[in-house]
């Protein structure tokens, strides 16, 4: 039996023009609401949840968003997959504006975070394996969908998961690349640990929108931003599609 497939989208995929509204879903939890009702989306040949991370209309920065209560609020709705949609900065070459990438591994530089389910509270504390943060099988089957659907992608890569909502230092986007990634976001982590505690399969599109800090000769604009969000997630929907409608 197929999984219910959930998409988080975050900037640049806050909505979803084109798509048809079958069921809003007004969900609350333990831990509080979670950033946006659930909207049950019908998209080309795809049917699948979508939650907007950052809500509706972009308010919440990534250090305030509920995490918990967004990633519950999935779960209480019987979802077993999500993929989610990030728009991070480049490090390493392959990762240059407009490149999607599709990472298998994450550095996490964040702090202050509710960032588990598992914090005592409640008597019950349990360690998660997180050796491999995203689900490969669902990794894998984005890159088929890719292939299927001409979309070039980077099929390997570490994302480097920072506090925001400045972006980054040059001398930090240094430090960043002397540890070895190669996007740097704001948004992963939590996320993908708390997928992981729910026991729910989670894998990343991640959209590069911009140079990390220093490693231009012209500073970051939201405009120069907005214009690769613009044309990129466009095929960024397209490789959802069709890796949803072929699950």
């Amino acid at each position: 039996m197929s999984k219910l497939i959930a998409v988080i989208g975050g900037t640049g995929l806050c909505d979803w023009p084109g798509a048809t509204q079958l069921d809003e879903i007004e969900v609350d939890t333990a831990y509080g609401k979670p950033s946006a009702p659930l909207h049950r989306l019908r998209y080309e040949d795809a049917e699948f949840l979508f939650l907007a991370r950052h809500g509706e209309g972009h308010s919440l920065p990534p250090h305030a968003i509920n995490y918990r209560a967004n990633i519950e609020a999935l779960r209480q709705a019987g979802v077993g997959e999500i993929i989610a949609v990030n728009a991070v900065g480049g490090i390493s070459e392959r990762f240059v504006a407009g490149v999607i990438g599709l990472p298998e591994q994450i550095n996490d530089y964040t702090w202050g975070r509710e960032h588990t389910f598992y914090d005592g509270r409640d008597g019950n504390v349990q360690h998660i394996d997180f050796s491999y943060p995203y689900c490969e099988e669902l990794r894998l089957r984005l890159c088929a969908a890719a292939q299927t659907a001409g979309i070039d992608v980077e099929p390997y890569g570490t994302y480097a998961v920072t506090q925001g909502p400045r972006l980054e230092t040059a001398a930090e986007i240094k430090r960043l690349a002397r540890d070895g990634n190669d996007m740097v976001g704001m948004t992963a982590m939590p996320e993908a640990a708390l997928a992981r505690e729910a026991g729910i399969d989670y894998a990343s599109v991640c959209l590069v929108v911009n140079p990390g800090a220093g490693l231009s000769d012209t500073l970051i604009t939201m405009d120069d931003i907005q214009a690769v969000i613009d044309n990129g997630m466009s095929q960024v929907k397209s490789l959802l599609a069709h890796c949803i409608s072929a699950h």
